[in-house]
């Protein structure tokens, strides 16, 4: 990471609401200038930006499934900050599709936009940043994953298979771009207290979904930033390639 007079740039997708905008508030709090990405809630966006301590923040929009888009939000990015020091991909598509109550066109469709989404866009900004990063002596990546990586997703089986593939993307990354200085991250949680979660832990699963964590709360937007923030700005070059769990010991793994 790129220290001197100007503070480090971050490109954060999906940062309208929930934990991307958490990210964007508390990196800027620390100085960065952060390009807040937004797919289709303008205002929503518009709102974080506002709302970001600091100057030099930019407005993003592009769709992550569309790899044209995507190649645009870089340049864009890029052409606005000069140089973007770190990367956190955070954009995700979730639409639940059990195997055995969804027709098969519906299947594919499912699958199509999420992995689109999920993955070869995050994929797709992590070439292009990789490149520019090793090119300008390093940078940062942080992928944001889930539990259901790892405990599987039985309503939802391409999000699950979607961030699975993201914790193998982040590793291969972190091998092949670590001789460049540019190092990778993935921070996997579970359930977070965000806009997206509030109708089910509203609605008759909430007590089920709470049970399952032993703080007897879900995660806080605000917590899996912090762990963000962590990565993007001060984890050791030795921990580049970890995933690192943020669900409340809701789920355990070894």
């Amino acid at each position: 990471m790129t220290q001197g007079a100007n503070p480090t740039a971050c490109l954060v997708t999906g940062a309208s609401r929930g934990i991307g905008r958490e990210i964007a508030l508390r990196l800027a709090a620390r100085g960065v200038r952060v390009g807040v990405h937004f797919r289709e809630n303008r205002t929503a966006a518009e709102s974080v930006l506002a709302a970001l301590p600091g100057e030099g923040h930019a407005l993003l929009r592009a769709d992550m499934a569309d790899p044209g888009d995507v190649e645009r939000l870089w340049a864009e990015a890029t052409a606005r900050f000069g140089r973007v020091d770190v990367l956190v991909n955070n954009a995700a598509a979730h639409r639940e599709h059990p195997p055995l109550s969804t027709g098969y066109r519906q299947w594919l469709e499912a699958w199509d936009q999420i992995i689109a989404t999920n993955l070869r866009g995050p994929a797709n900004v992590c070439y292009l940043a990789a490149r520019a990063m090793a090119a300008s002596g390093g940078g940062r990546i942080v992928n944001i994953s889930s539990r259901g990586a790892f405990r599987g997703e039985p309503e939802a089986p391409a999000y699950g298979a979607s961030k699975a593939g993201l914790n193998s993307l982040s590793q291969s990354l972190a091998k092949a771009l670590a001789p460049q200085g540019v190092l990778v991250y993935c921070v996997a949680p579970g359930w977070v207290e965000t806009e997206m979660a509030a109708e089910f832990l509203a609605g008759p699963r909430g007590a089920e979904i709470r049970a399952q964590h032993p703080l007897g709360r879900v995660v806080g937007a605000e917590e899996v930033a912090r762990t963000v923030a962590f990565c993007a700005l001060e984890a050791p070059a030795a921990m580049t390639g970890a995933v690192i769990d943020v669900n409340g010991a809701s789920y355990l793994r070894t």
